[in-house]
């Protein structure tokens, strides 16, 4: 992880926390952070699986903002971990219903980044009444194209990495290495899943920033949570038609909106930016010329303080 951008604010506890069943298979890890009394905010973490960071609640002005951030099904601390049963959009967006509802909030911010913008964006379009405007990053629209380039495409940037990837593969099953990944990650060996969710994520992993970072020893709970939910998400299209997320932007065309977009960006690359900004000419569009994927590299977490800062002041974005 690169070192902590000037922007952001300073470090912070939560107000409270607390776990939250759902149903007889999850339970999720909930907290609150900043001032009851002030702008309500939804945070939407990446992956799927990848959970909550302390890093995340710094993007807001703690006496401003009322920010309700959660591990979604499979996630960090929700339970049980790298689950993937009774694990879909549809059902993560009743999931935060219910915390609305639990924390008695009307309408919200809904700032989320990576996969957090897809599920932010498929919940604004179920429930606009609900938001009060959006703040996305490094978009992922969840197409056939994205998840190609995901797991394919970037052998053109990654050659290295792809071929770590696909190394553990055996050759007869490596024209759909989706599926071949998917079946190892979901099986119920752990002899099995544990390498490939080992790998998986230390190939997303290693090309999340523009400049080589420093690597860091490798999460259980992260490695098990993105490769599992992450190869589960993407098999299902998550769990949405083909590119509904820009047919039905219209239903949330209203709200103000700010997309902030790394042009280096490897993991979700530019274009799904520019097109959800061409279906939604409203929205503000930052593209970062020196940002890749990651949501703490200088100049993607000044754009996302600056955006949170405006709406602050103005409920709108510049």
């Amino acid at each position: 992880m690169p070192a902590t951008p000037p922007s952001l604010f300073p470090p912070i506890q939560p107000i409270r926390h607390g776990m939250l069943r759902v149903d007889e298979l999850h339970t999720l890890y909930w907290e609150e952070v900043g001032n009851p009394d002030g702008i309500p905010v939804l945070f939407l973490h990446g992956g799927p699986g990848a959970g909550l960071s302390p890093q995340h609640r710094r993007f807001f002005d703690p006496s401003a903002y009322r920010v309700i951030l959660f591990d979604q099904r499979g996630a960090g601390k929700s339970t049980p971990l790298g689950e993937w049963r009774n694990n879909t959009t549809q059902l993560l967006i009743e999931d935060i219903e219910r915390l609305r509802a639990m924390f008695g909030i009307s309408q919200w911010l809904v700032f989320g980044g990576s996969w957090g913008s897809t599920l932010a964006l498929a919940y604004g379009e179920a429930h606009p009444e609900r938001c009060l405007g959006f703040v996305l990053r490094g978009i992922f629209l969840c197409t056939k194209a994205e998840v190609d380039w995901f797991i394919n495409g970037v052998k053109w940037f990654y050659p290295e990495l792809y071929e770590e990837f696909v190394a553990p593969i055996p050759v007869e099953e490596r024209d759909d290495l989706l599926q071949a990944y998917t079946k190892r990650l979901l099986c119920g060996d752990p002899e099995v899943y544990w390498p490939a969710a080992r790998a998986w994520s230390r190939f997303e992993g290693r090309r999340v920033f523009l400049l080589p970072q420093p690597e860091e020893a490798s999460s259980d709970a992260l490695d098990l949570g993105v490769g599992r939910l992450e190869s589960h998400y993407m098999l299902h299209g998550a769990f949405m038609d083909e590119d509904q997320l820009v047919r039905d932007v219209q239903r949330i065309s209203h709200l103000p909106a700010v997309i902030v977009q790394g042009r280096y960006d490897v993991i979700c690359p530019p274009l799904s930016a520019w097109r959800l900004h061409q279906a939604w000419p409203g929205a503000k569009l930052h593209m970062i010329p020196d940002g890749g994927h990651g949501a703490l590299e200088t100049g993607i977490a000044r754009a996302l303080v600056t955006a949170t800062e405006q709406f602050k002041r103005h409920r709108r974005f510049d």
